[in-house]
């Protein structure tokens, strides 16, 4: 059954790759194109996000029967904790105030992942929801590690700026075998990943948007 997780996983992240859409922004802060208005948008959006997955991730635990599943999702929602006071690190490297980011008026293109992740922890199925959020974790890291070497090279930012992306673009491989063995588990159960296909996939596509509508960004 393990084999059978990790080939479920492999095969939905190789659907999601081959949808051919891309992740505009990341290339721009990868060779110091983005601006430090986008940067700033960046923070204010995260911020946003973070709370919200928190929260989310708190609800599936919640809702999970299988073990597995509820320590993973409450092992997640701890990471968001964890990383929202990075986060204000950021954001404050960009320049921006705590009041900055209370003020700062959310986009939609942005704030549609976490809107859907919250819908996939409000009406969903928990199982369908793990397989979504563990289908969409690989690109996640990568993404962040750019954004941290990019940081330091081009913006100047010092450790605690980039200690969010830092956080995030560190392996985790206790945290990775801990989301297979829930997936596993879940499997082992009359649940079949039919429904939760779509939701990977447009989870994956809200996460572009969140990223493309910053590329797109003045």
């Amino acid at each position: 059954m393990a084999k059978d997780a990790k080939a479920l996983l492999e095969r939905v992240r190789a659907e999601l790759k081959s949808d051919g859409a891309t992740n505009r922004l990341v290339p721009l802060i990868a060779s110091g194109e983005a601006s430090t208005e986008v940067l700033k948008a960046l923070a204010a959006e995260e911020h946003r996000i973070v709370q919200s997955d928190w929260r989310a991730f708190l609800t599936l635990a919640a809702q999970s029967p299988v073990p597995a599943q509820r320590e993973f999702f409450a092992t997640v929602a701890g990471g968001e904790g964890l990383a929202l006071a990075k986060l204000s690190d950021f954001a404050s490297a960009c320049g921006l105030t705590p009041d900055d980011v209370a003020a700062y008026r959310p986009l939609p293109g942005c704030q549609a992942y976490p809107s859907y992740v919250a819908r996939l922890a409000l009406d969903g199925n928990p199982h369908d929801a793990l397989l979504a959020i563990l289908a969409n974790f690989a690109e996640w890291g990568g993404y962040c590690a750019t954004i941290a070497a990019a940081l330091r090279e081009h913006y100047g930012f010092d450790d605690e700026g980039c200690a969010f992306f830092d956080f995030f673009a560190e392996p985790a491989p206790e945290l990775d075998a801990l989301g297979l063995r829930a997936l596993t588990d879940v499997l082992a159960t009359d649940w079949t990943p039919t429904a939760a296909l779509p939701a990977a996939r447009l989870l994956h596509s809200y996460e572009l948007l969140f990223w493309n509508t910053l590329a797109d960004l003045p």
